[in-house]
């Protein structure tokens, strides 16, 4: 049988406690991953650093890889991809909490269909105060995830898994700075690569009021600005959704963040 591998990366600023509890939920599953690549992206904490311990001491399947630098998310997972053993690969991120059947419902799913690059599924925010819970529902067939792509990101990066020999097929992660997901998609759905999204909860994602400040400002502008050119470029967009992309990437990026917290609670979630 294929097996599979999960592919994580941790840095310094992260929450020890977070870490741990997404370790937990990862190595909690009712299928076990065959190994889990954590990339340590730099210099970590003393706290971090003892998290990986215990999992090393209580985890068989823990493989760990180094950079001596922060080397940012994109580059840290371009090197996990390529280190990983395994032809399918989970993403996971290490703050959020993967619910225990997530794995068996997609390593099934990606045997019975050979033809599926990206696998993903719904997500479900919250927060630590217990005062916020949403849904994000996700597009289920390909042809709508093409559709829905040409303005969002079409998979919860947190809940994906895919076959590694596609990935490298487009040109694997590169660095792009919060849009690695969503630019790595855009090249595999260029290429006719197949998506499918589950349509059932797969992650509990940890979304606290800093991720609306990090999804705004002018050089978080920039960065989509270049995507929607490269999205243009490699047939992804004609000229009129080009020119419809941008506005709304304005109308988004460049509010201010209670604005954008509004839009993506209230309009953007179930």
């Amino acid at each position: 049988m294929m097996g599979f591998s999960v592919l994580m990366s941790v840095y310094k600023k992260e929450k020890p406690e977070y870490l741990a509890m997404a370790l937990e939920s990862v190595i909690n599953q009712t299928l076990q991953a065959d190994e889990i690549v954590l990339i340590r992206d730099g210099l970590l904490t003393y706290e971090l650093e003892r998290v990986i311990q215990e999992f090393e001491a209580k985890c068989s399947c823990l493989r760990l890889y180094s950079f001596e630098e922060n080397v940012q998310l994109g580059r840290a997972l371009k090197k996990g991809v390529e280190i990983c053993s395994n032809e399918l690969i989970a993403r996971m991120d290490t703050d959020d909490i993967a619910l225990p059947d997530r794995f068996q419902k997609q390593y099934e799913y990606m045997l019975q269909h050979p033809g599926i690059s990206v696998l993903g599924g719904w997500m479900e925010e919250f927060n630590d105060d217990g005062t916020y819970s949403r849904l994000k529902r996700m597009p289920e067939v390909n042809e709508d995830i093409r559709i829905y792509g040409r303005y969002r990101n079409p998979v919860n990066h947190m809940t994906v898994m895919f076959r590694k020999k596609d990935v490298l097929a487009a040109g694997n992660y590169r660095h792009f700075p919060y849009l690695e997901d969503y630019d790595l998609w855009c090249r595999m759905l260029a290429q006719g690569m197949m998506f499918h999204n589950l349509p059932a909860t797969l992650v509990k994602m940890r979304n606290n009021n800093n991720v609306y400040e990090r999804r705004g400002g002018f050089s978080y502008f920039r960065g989509y600005a270049k995507l929607r050119k490269i999205q243009r470029e490699i047939g992804l967009l004609n000229r009129r959704e080009y020119a419809i992309a941008l506005l709304l990437t304005v109308g988004v990026t460049l509010q201010p963040a209670f604005l954008r917290k509004i839009i993506y609670q209230k309009i953007l979630r179930k």
